[in-house]
């Protein structure tokens, strides 16, 4: 078992070999010990600019800045409130006034999108391009913190299934703990390249950079637009570390990879969605030398469980046992531990476990609560509302969900969220989003619409308005039109029967 004690998480930039490789970035790489200068140059403009305590916003390219920002928000004592890229200004108008963000550092090309009443009162607005002149010119820096590793550090917005996204608190010690149980589990050492093609709103695309740098090892942020792109990139850096989600995996079992690529590459790491039987075949004959492991995560406590790849040909369907610092128990509806292939629900417990959402004590009060009796670590504990099962031998199931969450291409969609947009056209009277199973996308998001009365062309006009308020990642792949909705008894919209009727 690794050093359970938790530090500061500014630290992990203290890390590796002075000039061993920290970072790569596109006109330049960084050593430690560039790493930790910048770090600390960045850290101290930081706090310059706001108090203990104030959120900071990023919505940019991964860069030089949205890679060190996690590391200099913590030492500056703000809390770091990274945006996933792919949304549009409304949802970015939302978590900026919800979080109370002071400051947002963006692409120009983002921030000119925002409108009028987007950025809240007090909030400056800074182009990311211009962050670190501002910060040389000044010149101010600032060692490394001795924060108490209770104190916030980030929030993670992730979408719910009843509305708009909620921001999760993540602790110092959260993060530290989380880069020190995934580089021990991988077996990240010094002399890795870790390609970052995961975005750094998602709680594992951050962790990319904090378990590396935990180990000493080296970091490639890459955008991509292709999946060739991928391939040329692992080329290129010698990469021998590649997490996706599986839609991606599916596209980079389908192109060409260079020999000598493939055989540096160590480890194939899953997040956002479970392999399928086909895909594991796929990968094992694409990369027959590297480990493939299965994993499974929620925001809430970051991850969870790791499949061995020892056990991927003889557990294929199989979510593993828990990452190091996490307890994690099957729980029936009576409290108690499950008896072997009982089904239940995934509760996690132990020092991953998130401080619960901002600013929303009632949704904080209804999934992190007590953790169970049997638990050894006790204390709060997130109850994941994800059904699973364990076996004689240990290993858990996913069974399914118990609330509607939309997964697709690697991303939590919330119904409730499309079905507001959709009626915000005022194309339409009633809307219901549902997910079909999709071999590729894991989710395929289909919207079920009852057209409001004199709509006009709304079947051509309601994509349009779609594309133009939410981002690519939640845009429906059908929509089906009705003149009525089923009904239940209680008079409401019949989900069951649509979802029956389409597929879901």
């Amino acid at each position: 078992m690794p050093d359970p004690t938790p530090y500061p998480l500014d630290q992990l930039a203290e890390r590796g070999s002075a000039q061993a490789p920290a970072l790569v970035l596109r006109d330049r790489t960084l050593t430690f010990d560039e790493l930790r200068n910048r770090v600390s140059l960045l850290a101290g403009w930081l706090a310059s600019r706001a108090d203990r305590g104030d959120r900071i916003a990023s919505w940019a390219v991964k860069g030089e800045l949205t890679c060190l920002l996690p590391l200099a928000a913590a030492r500056a004592g703000l809390v770091h409130v990274p945006v996933n890229p792919l949304l549009k200004r409304a949802q970015v108008a939302h978590i900026l006034a919800d979080s109370g963000s002071v400051l947002l550092m963006g692409t120009k090309a983002r921030l000119t999108s925002l409108e009028d009443g987007d950025v809240p009162r007090g909030c400056d607005v800074i182009d990311e391009n211009d962050v670190f002149a501002l910060a040389e010119a000044e010149a101010a820096m600032l060692p490394p913190s001795n924060r108490d590793p209770d104190e916030l550090a980030a929030i993670l917005y992730t979408s719910g299934s009843t509305g708009k996204p909620k921001g999760v608190m993540l602790s110092h010690a959260n993060m530290w703990l989380g880069a020190v149980s995934v580089a021990h589990y991988l077996g990240i050492a010094a002399d890795d390249v870790v390609l970052a093609v995961l975005p750094f709103s998602f709680d594992y695309g951050q962790n990319q950079l904090l378990s590396t740098w935990y180990a000493g090892g080296c970091v490639v942020p890459l955008d991509y637009l292709f999946p060739r792109d991928v391939a040329k990139a692992c080329a290129k850096h010698g990469v021998t570390t590649l997490a996706a989600v599986p839609p991606l995996w599916v596209q980079l079992t389908e192109i060409e990879w260079p020999p000598e690529t493939i055989a540096g590459i160590r480890r194939l790491t899953n997040t956002g969605g479970a392999l399928t039987r086909e895909l594991v075949h796929d990968l094992r004959a694409l990369f027959p030398d590297a480990r493939l492991f299965p994993m499974y995560g929620l925001t809430e406590a970051f991850r969870s469980t790791y499949l061995d790849p020892s056990l991927v040909d003889t557990h294929p369907t199989s979510m593993g046992k828990a990452i190091p610092f996490a307890e994690i128990l099957a729980i029936d509806d009576k409290g108690d531990v499950c008896a072997a292939d009982e089904e239940g629900e995934l509760v996690h417990c132990g020092p991953l476990v998130a401080h619960g959402y901002w600013r929303d004590p009632e949704r904080t009060a209804a999934r992190f609560r007590p953790a169970p009796a049997a638990s050894k670590y006790g204390g709060i504990a997130v109850w994941s509302g994800d059904r699973v099962k364990r076996d004689a031998d240990g290993f858990l199931y996913f069974v399914g969900r118990r609330d509607a969450m939309i997964k697709s291409s690697g991303n939590r969609i919330s119904p409730q969220e499309l079905e507001s947009a959709a009626l915000a056209t005022g194309l339409v009277a009633e809307a219901v989003a549902l997910g079909v199973k999709d071999e590729r996308l894991g989710h395929a998001i289909h919207l079920v619409v009852r057209p409001a009365p004199q709509a006009g062309d709304y079947e051509t006009v309601l994509p349009k308005e779609l594309k133009r308020e939410l981002p690519n990642f939640m845009q429906p792949h059908v929509i089906h039109w009705r003149d009525t909705m089923p009904l239940n008894p209680n008079g409401k919209i019949d989900r069951t029967a649509l979802a029956a009727e389409i597929g879901a």
